[in-house]
């Protein structure tokens, strides 16, 4: 019997998991506050999400996971409370948007899995930006490595060729195999020397790149000298101010020359300084002075305490406020190849610091200075403009002309749209990546606009749940052909189903893919993998369909319960 499996809380991300559970033949049971239009009663139970009556209606008891997929971290803490108290078995796959929370609740307790929909969309938002059609992600010799579909057609370079000539190749995984023509695996097809058809669908993971980050103190100079004009924008209101004071700094100097006072230029200038700013002067000078003098002192310490106490005003609301920084920004923002994104939201913050990490040069444009990501984004040396994003101004302070590529990743849909249409009517060559949280209208926000890609979290984050739902320790996942595939790790133990026998051979009757192997501190790969024997403590990382996984979920627990 499969095993029963709850999600609780089906909102966008939630129900796109229940629905990608059933669609596997799972036997999955929802949970909603609310009924779903076109849902059996049975399928989906009413209540509230953390009461004990409403788990037990759903068979709490009974399950062998639990998916909890609110968007609210304090809710999802109760629900997983609430459940263990009832079922203290039961697997937890819990969402969290705190990921500290979730690190440590795993260290704590046993059979909990916490996950992030912003973790794991983030990375695919970034590979589009840099130009892969990604469909998901694969961690990899502790890389996190894009994954896309190849479909051969009649013009594909790839067309003719054998799958055991890419076998080996370790720049670029190959994960799964889906032949135009019947059924066959991977491993049984790179073994046969299978050829790539017309049709043929490929999936591959492919090995990030990271930039070097270097660069001469020279470059940074002449950066800043060739974004000077910035600071007519920023430090206008400084620069008058000081050109008004030295104004009637000069005319004060001048007046005591002109005067028969026998004042050489230095002591007509020091007493000028002196009278206006106050910092005090010979006031001996103006005390045998005609009264036209003396009168012009007076009205010169009046106009300067006036011109100098507004520019130290303008000048301390520049250093110390958010004008300084705003020019500090703009002097940084880079010429060309970079990306600009709009929005530091959960997942906008995130893609920054991705592409930060691998090395390109990064803008943020973000409306809100009260933003608690732009802190730590400045921090990490990445210009930030504050401005509306769908301004055609702003997009031009940020140089898109000749930007890599836009990201449009606020909270709000409409506003995306808004700002990738504006990016495109500027720019129609730049690439636009449109984050659209509801995962139905966003392969329609796609057809409609054309842009390079309209991305969902919940679409791309609820296959890793329901990967993680049917069992394993879930590296990456995909979709092709509505069939879903899941990449994990699993440790060869004596009373493991696959202890002691050849990689191949399993493989072939398993029906996975082998991508690497760790055996005594050393990793294999190709095909040294494939006639390798597995030894207890070899750790065997691997893809397959999700369908499969019940089975060997099944077979490692009850070798578990037989030790």
């Amino acid at each position: 019997m499969k095993p029963r499996i709850i999600v609780c809380g089906l909102g966008l991300t939630g129900y796109k998991i229940f629905r990608l559970l059933r669609q596997q033949g799972a036997f999955v049971i929802g949970i909603h506050q609310q009924s779903i239009p076109g849902e059996a009663a049975g399928d989906v139970i009413v209540g509230e999400l953390y009461a004990a009556a409403t788990l037990k209606a759903a068979g709490i008891e009974q399950a062998k996971t639990l998916v909890i997929a609110s968007p609210d971290d304090a809710l999802n803490l109760s629900i997983m409370m609430q459940a263990r108290v009832l079922n203290p078995q039961v697997r937890i796959i819990n969402r969290f948007y705190n990921t500290n929370l979730g690190d440590r609740l795993d260290q704590t307790l046993s059979d909990h899995l916490s996950m992030s929909v912003v973790g794991l969309a983030a990375p695919v938002f970034t590979f589009a930006a840099l130009g892969n059609q990604a469909i998901g992600q694969i961690k990899l010799f502790k890389q996190t490595w894009p994954i896309y579909e190849e479909y051969i057609n009649e013009n594909h370079p790839w067309k003719g060729r054998q799958l055991s000539d890419l076998w080996e190749d370790r720049s670029q995984m190959l994960i799964y195999y889906l032949p135009v023509e019947g059924e066959m695996g991977l491993v049984s097809a790179v073994l046969s020397g299978q050829d790539l058809k017309v049709g043929d669908r490929l999936i591959v993971g492919t090995q990030p790149r990271i930039r070097s980050k270097r660069k001469s103190l020279f470059k940074k100079l002449l950066k800043i000298l060739t974004n000077i004009k910035q600071f007519q924008q920023h430090g206008r209101s400084v620069v008058v101010g000081a050109i008004a004071l030295l104004a009637v700094i000069v005319v004060a100097t001048l007046t005591y020359m002109s005067a028969d006072l026998k004042l050489p230029l230095v002591d007509a200038l020091y007493f000028s300084v002196g009278m206006i700013t106050g910092a005090g002067g010979n006031d001996k000078v103006v005390e045998k002075a005609p009264d036209s003098i003396k009168f012009f002192t007076v009205v010169m310490m009046l106009v300067g305490a006036v011109v100098i106490g507004i520019w130290y005003a303008m000048l301390t609301d520049f250093v110390l406020g958010s004008r300084f920084k705003q020019f500090w920004d703009a002097a940084r923002i880079p010429q060309r190849h970079h990306y600009i994104v709009c929005g530091l939201s959960g997942i906008g913050i995130r893609i920054v610091q991705q592409l930060h990490s691998s090395g390109y040069e990064v803008v943020v444009i973000e409306t809100d200075s009260n933003n608690k990501y732009v802190n730590s984004t400045r921090g990490l040396g990445i210009p930030v403009i504050q401005g509306d994003a769908s301004f055609r101004a702003t997009l031009k302070a940020s140089n898109i002309d000749s930007a890599a590529a836009v990201l449009a990743v606020t909270n709000n849909d409409a506003i995306n749209l808004e700002i990738a249409l504006k990016a495109k009517g500027l720019t129609p060559s730049i690439p636009v990546i449109v984050h659209y949280a509801d995962p139905d209208f966003a392969g329609m926000a796609q057809q409609v606009f054309d842009f390079e890609a309209v991305l969902s979290p919940a679409e791309l984050a609820a296959p890793a749940f329901a990967a993680a739902a049917l069992g394993g320790q879930i590296l990456g996942n995909g979709i092709t052909a509505d069939s879903l595939w899941v990449a994990f790790a699993t440790v060869i133990t004596a009373s493991h189903s696959f202890y002691g026998q050849r990689v191949k051979d399993i493989a072939m009757s398993a029906d996975f893919v082998p991508l690497y192997l760790e055996t005594n501190y050393q990793t294999l790969h190709g095909w040294d993998l494939l006639e390798t024997n597995l030894s207890a403590g070899d750790i065997l990382y691997m893809t397959m369909p999700a369908t499969r996984l019940y089975q060997l979920w099944r077979d490692e627990r009850v070798c578990e319960a037989r030790t």
